[in-house]
């Protein structure tokens, strides 16, 4: 199964040594389940031809605001907009959470309530699972047929599915302690310092991003689980 990952933004330079860039991230996370990863630098405008480029799509977080006037964004939410049009497995992580919502109908902007950073608890189906985030923006109205999966007092809609075949994610399974840690060298200018310190505090304490990636790995098969059913 071929995953296609439209990457929107790149780590810091200074992390692509130890952790990788984004897409790379995506490919540890996923590994061990068959699939086959093809990454379209879609924030330095490389796109694929289509939906059909491969058999379900990922989109990664980014530095840069669904709402901002990059040349890029527009060609982005209309390949959502086909994406979404077919049965085909869409997965959007962060800034990809976003800019799927955004795409679909729904509304991104600064949130008022400041930033999430580092391990952050989530209410999803009665239980409290912790998982790293890194984020100012948030989806603010829903697109239409849309089911809140997870959220928390800071970011309600953390966990969205859309339709049948489109999951969203406003934190990172992706991030381990040392791309929090990077984040926090590198890109942490724009956030206060007592989250920034909170994070620090955070970092040794385990996260449940596995079971986010478990529930990545079902959405992408899904498709294939119907088909086979």
């Amino acid at each position: 199964m071929k995953i296609g990952i439209l990457q929107t933004g790149h780590a810091p330079d200074e992390l692509l040594a130890t952790e990788g860039d984004y897409d790379a991230m995506f490919r540890s996370l996923l590994s061990g389940e068959g699939f086959t990863f093809e990454t379209f630098n879609v924030v330095d405008g490389a796109f694929p031809s289509g939906p059909e480029a491969a058999d379900a799509w990922l989109i990664t977080g980014s530095k840069h605001g669904a709402y901002e006037d990059h040349a890029w964004i527009p060609p982005l939410e209309d390949l959502i907009r086909a994406i979404s049009a077919t049965a085909k497995p869409l997965i959007g992580i962060c800034f990809g959470h976003q800019i799927i919502a955004q795409a679909l109908g729904g509304k991104v902007e600064k949130f008022s309530g400041g930033w999430a950073v580092g391990r952050q608890t989530y209410d999803m189906e009665g239980k409290k699972l912790a998982v790293n985030a890194w984020h100012q923006d948030q989806v603010v109205a829903l697109p239409a047929d849309t089911k809140v999966l997870a959220g928390n007092a800071h970011c309600e809609n953390a966990v969205l599915m859309i339709g049948e075949n489109t999951l969203t994610i406003q934190p990172h399974p992706e991030f381990g302690a040392g791309v929090i840690a990077g984040l926090i060298a590198h890109r942490g200018g724009a956030v206060p310092a007592e989250l920034l310190n909170a994070a620090k505090a955070e970092l040794e304490n385990t996260t449940n991003r596995g079971i986010f990636r478990d529930m990545m790995v079902a959405h992408l098969k899904r498709q294939t689980a119907e088909a086979t059913s």
